[in-house]
């Protein structure tokens, strides 16, 4: 069972995921979701950059879906995505591919690291609105390079999804808890 910081971490990710606001993650949320970021990033569905992010949040999408709608309804709640991270722990495997995954969604210039401009390129698409990342880009960046390389993620996106430590930096990947 999912503890009260896990709810509250997964609950801000799953609002800023659910675009209409119903209380469920659905398909055109997460279209949502791929129009925003494609939206920020200044290009749409048509460009190879497009197509790949598009496939990567849709793909996201249909993984969540098969792992967390227990009665078929094509609809995601929240406590059906608790539910899948009390499992996570157990099945690092899942978590750690979707991070390779995300982290090329979010690497936009392909050099194998994220900087804090993707990285707030980013937030600023899973939040809907302009966020400010400075304090959290540093607090994740755990060498002090200035990017995020993909260990550093994939460490971070593990901690966030399957942990439940709010001293772990991985505990900010979406922003403060």
């Amino acid at each position: 069972m999912a503890t009260d910081f896990q709810r509250r971490k997964i609950s801000g990710v799953f609002g800023a995921m659910d675009a209409d606001d119903d209380g469920y993650l659905t398909e055109s949320d997460f279209r949502a979701l791929t129009s925003r970021w494609l939206e920020l990033r200044g290009t749409d569905g048509s460009t190879p950059e497009g197509e790949k992010l598009a496939a990567i949040m849709m793909g996201w999408w249909a993984a969540l879906l098969d792992a967390s709608d227990r009665d078929r309804d094509g609809k995601v709640t929240l406590d059906e995505v608790l539910d899948v991270v009390d499992a996570l722990p157990k099945m690092p495997g899942a978590v750690t591919g979707t991070a390779d995954v995300m982290f090329e969604a979010v690497d936009e210039n392909g050099d194998g690291a994220i900087t804090a401009d993707e990285y707030h390129r980013l937030i600023a698409a899973w939040n809907g609105v302009d966020t400010p990342t400075e304090d959290v880009f540093a607090h994740l960046d755990l060498d002090g390079d200035g990017r995020l390389s993909r260990a550093e993620f994939t460490g971070h996106w593990y901690e966030f999804w399957a942990g439940d430590d709010p001293a772990a930096p991985g505990s900010w990947v979406f922003g403060r808890v």
